[in-house]
């Protein structure tokens, strides 16, 4: 949700959503996944900016510099694995630069909604500060962030950054941040269920039919069994209704973003479609108005066959709900239209030096963006006993991606099969981020969404007709 793609550490019932502000598991490990694909699908290219950044590029960082820097996001103490991984990175990077000091700073979560804003309006930021995707933009427009681009031609792997993820930290030509994970949305199943209702668990449905179908099948086992679930509280809602019409090809606002573009056959098909698997089918549940919180542990239990997910909510039910990895599947969003996605960076002070904007670089590199070495240390990963195999984040291309897949599958402890259908993807997927204010749309159509599951009689064309009229009023009121 706000800034989906938010990762911190160790969180119980977090997933790419942005109500909480608080996301993945930093140690979210993936394959070579549909997201490679992003490539093709970022509005600009980076090339010209990349070249621009070259043709501008400044002398590296002097060995005999000292400089000290701090640093955003250090895992909190109660993640005690993670936490050890990070300082022993920190240890690793200034033995290979012992002219600089790293200040890890620890928060959770790591962009806390209560301080963030004033920090950022303060200057208060650390040297190299965590942020969520979908803020990058407004931090760029408000100069809240250094431009970095004469900084980052001599980063190893910059080239091969998916582009529309570099995209996101781009305003006017330059650059103000680097990327650290990413993740896209998908159908997380429960296989167990697909088997006992007679389904195959390694054909996951592919289209919202099959879904419904499907459902029907899970719930006919009884027992309390729920066949799909959906959230409807909690902007959590509106976050899951985006993604579903990401999914049917439709939009949530048009392409200026000055207008609501969901009363629209897509956004009429993602409701009844709902609509009918609540009441038609009963393969929802009579329970309703569930957030996140509601729904792992069902799947944790045996009692739910599927809900919209990424993919790092599969440690986190097996870890904080007792699941087994065996149990689930990961399949692409159903219709394959597109896919929401989210993620999370690094962005730098504008009161930084210089030679701290370029101690920071280096040590983005080292930590975020080297197949091998810090949360891609997936051996080290490994002899944690953290979970390898998860399909992403994914943020590379070409031969770094090749080399930290090679990596992943060579400490994988996971059934990565069971994410075969999702990690394949399909080159022509959409890969779409958050619409702009995205919160307050998304409680304008928890609404609509809460409407649907909770009252059988509920107006499809009414509730999308008001809930124009409110977004639109939402999006004047931002310009």
């Amino acid at each position: 949700m706000r800034g989906s793609g938010r990762m911190v550490f160790v969180v119980p019932i977090q997933e790419g959503k942005s109500l909480m502000k608080a996301r993945h598991l930093a140690v979210l490990v993936a394959g070579v996944t549909a997201l490679a694909n992003v490539a093709a699908c970022g509005t600009s290219s980076s090339n010209d900016n990349d070249k621009g950044s070259k043709a501008a590029n400044i002398a590296p960082l002097d060995p005999n510099t000292k400089v000290s820097i701090t640093v955003g996001c250090q895992p909190p103490k109660s993640s005690k694995v993670l936490r050890t991984e990070w300082n022993n990175d920190v240890t690793a990077f200034q033995q290979l630069h012992p002219n600089i000091t790293i200040v890890s700073k620890d928060a959770f979560p790591c962009e806390d909604p209560k301080t963030f804003t004033a920090k950022l309006a303060g200057g208060q930021m650390e040297n190299v500060y965590y942020v969520y995707l979908t803020d990058a933009k407004n931090i760029i427009a408000n100069g809240q962030a250094a431009d970095i681009t004469k900084y980052v031609s001599g980063v190893k792997n910059y080239g091969s950054l998916q582009p529309q993820l570099l995209n996101v930290f781009k305003g006017g030509g330059k650059l103000y941040g680097l990327p650290k994970t990413n993740y896209s949305m998908g159908l997380l199943y429960n296989r167990k269920l697909f088997q006992q209702a007679g389904l195959n668990p390694d054909q996951p449905p592919t289209t919202w039919a099959e879904v419904q179908a499907d459902a029907k099948k899970i719930s006919a086992l009884g027992n309390g069994i729920v066949g799909y679930a959906d959230y409807s509280a909690g902007n959590q809602g509106g976050w899951h209704f985006t993604a579903e019409m990401y999914s049917q090809g439709g939009d949530i606002v048009t392409p200026d973003g000055k207008k609501a573009a969901f009363n629209s056959p897509q956004g009429h098909a993602v409701l009844q479609n709902l609509q009918q698997m609540r009441w038609t089918d009963n393969s929802m549940g009579a329970k309703q108005l569930l957030q996140i919180a509601d729904v792992q542990p069902m799947m944790a239990s045996g009692k739910l066959g599927m809900y919209l997910s990424a993919p790092d909510n599969i440690p986190t039910i097996k870890d904080q709900f007792q699941g087994k990895f065996e149990d689930y599947g990961l399949a692409p969003m159903p219709n394959g239209q597109g896919t929401l996605i989210g993620g999370d960076g690094y962005m730098f002070n504008p009161k930084s030096s210089p030679d701290q904007i370029k101690a920071g670089i280096l040590w983005l590199e080292f930590e975020n963006l080297t197949p091998g070495k810090g949360q891609f240390d997936w051996a080290q990963k490994k002899i944690d006993k953290q979970p390898v195999g998860l399909p992403q984040p994914n943020i590379f291309t070409g031969a770094p991606a090749a080399e930290e897949l090679q990596i992943r599958k060579q400490n994988s402890n996971l059934p990565v099969d069971n994410y075969k259908a999702f990690a394949d993807g399909d080159p022509k997927v959409k890969y779409r981020l958050e619409p702009p204010q995205a919160q307050q749309i998304y409680a304008v159509l928890d609404g609509v969404v809460s409407s649907v599951l909770t009252n059988r009689n509920a107006d499809v064309n009414s509730l999308l007709s008001k809930a124009e009229t409110k977004v639109n009023g939402i999006l004047a009121n931002a310009e």
